[in-house]
């Protein structure tokens, strides 16, 4: 079969268009882990559709602030603020500085996360508590940080009919079984009942807690999955819809979740994989 990577030519970025509508005008937004990628792309997203944003980042200064620009362009305020989401006090300095410059926190993107992959009888402790601090008690710190903020302020009528909303980004490894990447695996399963067990607790206070869980997405943290046309190849194999998504797609899904358009939508993790979890190995039948 003939794959979409042999006719694809991969183009200069081209900065988009700031949209007209801003669903998010007014809203202060932070994104952890904002300096590349995936978090790029949402806080990029985010402040195109009208929201402040606070680019987070624990590497990469250039980075941060090449977004912080992109966001400023269209006319949202930003600034980039580094800090370790793992360690509980730069979390508590990462909202009080947000509080003192912005006013207040309407949105939450627990996005930051790594891998540190080994077979699981050779993974090192370590390996194993590095992923666990970062993919998921790093998003337990701002998760906690953000629902206190939410609680102070109340639901603010002129912008938003939500107290506020937490977006955790997980991964289709949430459900998906993933050999050699135990500790990922098992962090990505963490935050789903996590994600679920914050919302089920803070819904009376109308604050909304969802997931964005990412299929193949062309990043470079996965360069080696789609890099080569044999290599993207085999990728296909795993996705039904027969093509690697863009992080501007994980943006567009974000900008939804936090927006009044999707009031109603509580506790759920939103799949965005081209169909990678109706398990393709199965589509002929076994």
């Amino acid at each position: 079969m003939k794959t979409m990577f042999e006719n694809e030519v991969l183009p200069d970025v081209v900065m988009p268009a700031c949209p007209i509508l801003k669903i998010l005008k007014g809203q202060k937004a932070i994104v952890t882990g904002a300096s590349s990628g995936i978090g790029k792309a949402i806080a990029i997203a985010l402040g195109h559709a009208g929201a402040d944003v606070v680019v987070n980042y624990v590497a990469g200064e250039e980075a941060a602030l090449a977004v912080v620009e992109e966001i400023q362009r269209c006319g949202s305020r930003a600034y980039a603020h580094k800090a370790d989401v793992s360690r509980e006090d730069e979390v508590r300095d990462l909202f009080e500085r947000m509080a003192g410059q912005l006013g207040a926190v309407d949105i939450l993107v627990n996005n930051a996360g790594l891998q540190q992959d080994a077979p699981f009888d050779e993974m090192t402790l370590q390996q194993w508590n590095k992923v666990i601090a970062v993919n998921l008690t790093g998003q337990f710190l701002c998760a906690r940080e953000a629902v206190r903020a939410f609680k102070r302020q109340g639901v603010r009528k002129n912008v938003s009919c939500a107290a506020g909303k937490i977006i955790c980004i997980s991964s289709v490894h949430e459900v998906i079984p993933w050999a050699g990447h135990v500790n990922y695996a098992a962090s990505k399963g963490g935050v789903m009942l996590m994600m679920k067990s914050i919302a089920q607790e803070v819904a009376p206070y109308r604050i909304r807690v969802n997931s964005l869980a990412p299929g193949a997405i062309r990043t470079p943290i996965n360069m080696a999955a789609w890099g080569t046309p044999e290599a993207y190849r085999e990728l296909l194999k795993l996705i039904p819809y027969k093509r690697i998504g863009e992080p501007e797609e994980i943006g567009r899904a974000a900008v939804w979740l936090a927006s009044d358009d999707s009031d109603y939508v509580h506790g759920v993790t939103l799949f965005v994989d081209g169909g990678m979890t109706l398990y393709p190995g199965f589509e002929t039948g076994g």
